[in-house]
């Protein structure tokens, strides 16, 4: 007979169990537990503008089924989709110029959840405002910035500022908004950000021919909820520097998608997109994003929907079978662990580093929330403009006589981050104008080694 046991290496099928469990702690985001706790912290884009019309519709964000809408006046309402009165479904509500109605008997709501009107009542002043103070429609607050509408869905008394990002304020950057769906819990999505590694194997005929090459690898924890993973790579003479960004929960940005090969100099050029991954519950999600086009981003001819998703995952969505099987992208990456990944049954290695650093921070924040300790804002990470460092950067630093590539790509990565943070005693065109000497000098010195 074979020999089946766990010892023996070879064919182990049966030995191995076929499903493992995920970490409950950071997949659950339903209101009450841990996670969907923190989550609902911070500010989240949950619809495109477009999206956010007179018609009512129906958006699904943390578990909770809710309703959006633009009343007359431009405020946009983000209630609770049951009416208070029966439970009707105000999706079907009727948008007025203030607020919205709702069709089985006409209770009338403000974008804030008040009672405006309960239409067919008796005459006394006394019993509706009783009413009206009583009962409330469940409404969350909303801001609306650049094509995307964001939404604070924790305590009240909690909101926090809007955070704003130095990647807003880059001159003659088109920021172009689009969303991409994921039928998996948010964390798969979310993992790849710091996950370097994955380009030059999932990405390597997607993109641009560099990112075909493995290179050297570094993560970086900045802040408590920063995290940073860099790609360090040798293109013939030159050696390009690839940031990905983490800024917890769950923003992120990274290096260009098509400009940068590796090949042409380029010092601090910004992010692909401007992103976040939002729950829509625990076995799905939405990548909410900017897509970022100028002379610093990605070239003005990838600013198409299809530029936008090969941009977010290598290649067009809607693909046939064969084709994704041919090259598949990140949503084949990432639906193919399941709709909430083993996350226990993983064997993480050294390049999974910015992964576990990313998680821990994660549940530890989950952990001092419970304990009363509400987590640490993107806002409070420096005054002004909050800096970012999702980039490409691409200097002339040939290979050294008597030194292995490995070290002289190590010290380049070393070197250029160390210029890049450098950089943020200063902000705004000063930052990057710091930054953009700074390795300009060094890679000065990288020619003359």
């Amino acid at each position: 007979m074979p020999d089946t046991t766990p010892e023996n290496r070879e064919f182990a099928g049966y030995c191995l169990p076929l499903r493992g469990e995920s970490d409950k702690l950071l997949s659950e985001t339903d209101r009450g537990t841990p996670m969907g706790d923190l989550l609902r912290r911070f500010w989240h884009p949950v619809s495109l503008s477009r999206d956010a019309g007179k018609k009512p519709g129906l958006v699904r964000v943390l578990g909770e089924d809710l309703v959006l809408f633009r009343d007359g006046g431009g405020n946009i309402g983000l209630v609770h989709k049951q009416c208070p009165h029966r439970r009707a479904s105000l999706e079907f509500g009727r948008v007025s110029e203030r607020g919205i109605r709702c069709c089985y008997h006409g209770w009338h709501f403000d974008t804030d959840g008040t009672i405006l009107d309960i239409p067919g009542q008796p005459a006394s002043v006394e019993t509706l405002d009783k009413v009206k103070q009583n009962c409330r429609l469940g409404a969350y607050p909303t801001c609306e910035f650049r094509g995307l509408v964001f939404a604070y869905m924790g305590p009240p008394a909690e909101i926090p500022e809007f955070p704003h990002y130095d990647a807003y304020d880059i001159p003659d950057m088109v920021m172009s908004p689009y969303m991409a769906e994921f039928s998996c819990n948010w964390i798969q999505v979310l993992d790849a950000i710091v996950d370097p590694l994955h380009t030059a194997f999932l990405h390597e005929r997607q993109f641009t021919e560099g990112f075909g090459t493995v290179g050297e690898y570094e993560f970086y924890e900045r802040d408590k909820i920063r995290f940073l993973g860099t790609a360090t790579r040798r293109v013939k003479d030159n050696v390009w520097v690839r940031v990905n960004e983490l800024i917890l929960p769950n923003f992120t940005q990274s290096g260009a998608a098509f400009s940068t090969d590796g090949t042409q100099r380029r010092l601090f050029g910004r992010s692909a997109f401007t992103r976040w991954v939002v729950p829509v519950d625990d076995v799905r999600c939405i990548a909410y994003a900017w897509g970022n086009f100028g002379e610093r981003g990605d070239p003005h001819v990838f600013n198409t929907p299809e530029g936008m998703e090969r941009m977010e995952q290598g290649e067009p969505i809607n693909r046939s079978y064969s084709e994704r099987q041919e090259s598949p992208g990140d949503v084949e990456a990432v639906e193919g662990m399941g709709r909430i990944s083993d996350h226990f049954a993983e064997h993480l290695v050294a390049s999974d580093r910015g992964i576990a650093l990313y998680r821990r921070r994660l549940k530890k924040l989950c952990r001092e929330l419970d304990k009363g300790k509400p987590p640490p804002q993107p806002a409070s990470l420096n005054s002004g403009a909050i800096h970012t460092y999702g980039s490409d950067t691409v200097v002339e630093a040939p290979a050294r006589a008597g030194l292995a590539d490995t070290e002289l790509l190590r010290s380049v990565n070393e070197q250029v981050m160390t210029a890049i943070f450098n950089g943020d005693r200063y902000s705004g065109e000063r930052r990057d104008q710091h930054i953009c000497s700074s390795l300009q000098t060094l890679e000065n010195g990288f020619r003359n080694s």
